[in-house]
């Protein structure tokens, strides 16, 4: 007698697991800012629900997070579970954790789980680059990078694919200490130095990227100029800030999502009612976001969880036609 059809799908369902050296094979910044265009867009259908985000402090010193959301109408489902650990600093590791799931929706069944540290990583570069496109000056030539991490290396990366005209960085570092591994695996793509004073390098910059960890204000209120654009990438939880109390009552303030932002962004530091626009809502062309000359634009960053789950299906799409990773029995 055979089986039926439902028992041989449960016992042949499978999971596929993908570590960090095979998505960072599987991930190309092409396709990654396809997926985080495609989640803007989602999420400003209304079609991509993002769900309550988590966001502890641990006992250990860490931060535990998780970001989730689904498109009921794509089957797509899943969960980032990430974190920021410093003590890994001392034992040679990356502080920044993350791990993604993909789930059946119609079934609870986990699909695939990914190594999510480069997803993160590069989704987050990707939706700066798209705020770059839509928010700065198309001219802008120099900008300002307040960190050397993981995270200023790709919003740097980004910036200068997407703004051609992009010739002059200066970058402020912790401790004011000059990078020159940083200097140099950017030096042939443009003038990159070391600023001695953040507020000359803001006053003196049409972008400015903060991708710190948030510790506290940057630089001072009075030192944008007008037309400057800000990408704010480091704060995405309570208590934390990068931007001047002041900057955003005179900006123009875009985010990924007002709620969120106002919860766990720089928009949590602002007077109660601040206006703000998501910025799936200008990729859309639901709102007009030409700026003037003197306008000066605020891109607040939180991240959401539907740029983690898009890369995450672009990933597990293309490590099933490739063949890439370990494929596991996952009967139910």
């Amino acid at each position: 007698m055979s089986a039926h059809p439902t028992t041989i799908d449960r016992a042949q369902a499978g999971l596929r697991l993908l570590d960090t050296h095979q998505v960072n094979t599987l991930l190309q910044p092409h396709d990654v800012l396809t997926a985080v265009r495609e989640a803007f867009t989602l999420h400003s259908q209304r079609a991509g629900r993002v769900f309550p985000v988590v966001r502890e402090a641990l006992a250990t010193g860490g931060v535990f997070g998780i970001k989730s959301g689904d498109v009921p109408a794509q089957g797509l489902l899943g969960f980032k579970a990430a974190g920021f650990w410093p003590a890994n600093r001392a034992r040679g590791g990356e502080p920044h954790q993350a791990t993604v799931m993909l789930i059946d929706p119609a079934t609870g069944r986990p699909l695939c789980v990914l190594d999510g540290n480069a997803i993160t990583t590069e989704r987050t570069g990707a939706a700066g680059a798209l705020g770059l496109q839509h928010l700065a000056r198309a001219d802008s030539e120099q900008l300002c990078l307040f960190g050397t991490g993981v995270q200023a290396r790709v919003q740097l990366r980004y910036a200068l694919q997407v703004l051609p005209a992009l010739r002059r960085v200066r970058y402020v570092a912790h401790g004011g200490q000059r990078n020159q591994g940083f200097e140099a695996a950017l030096a042939d793509r443009c003038d990159i130095a070391l600023a001695t004073d953040a507020n000359a390098a803001v006053a003196t910059s049409d972008v400015v990227i903060t991708a710190t960890p948030g510790g506290g204000a940057l630089f001072d209120a009075a030192a944008v100029q007008p037309g400057t654009h800000i990408n704010a990438v480091g704060t995405d939880t309570q208590g934390k800030r990068e931007l001047p109390e002041g900057l955003l009552e005179r900006a123009r303030v875009f985010v990924d999502d007002a709620a969120q932002a106002r919860q766990l962004g720089e928009l949590q530091w602002a007077p109660p009612g601040l206006p703000c626009t998501e910025l799936g809502d200008v990729i859309t062309d639901q709102v007009q976001a030409a700026r003037g000359a003197q306008d000066i634009t605020v891109f607040d960053m939180t991240g959401l969880a539907l740029q983690d789950l898009t890369v995450a299906r672009m990933l597990h799409t293309h490590a099933l036609a490739q063949g890439v990773g370990t494929a596991m029995a996952w009967p139910w």
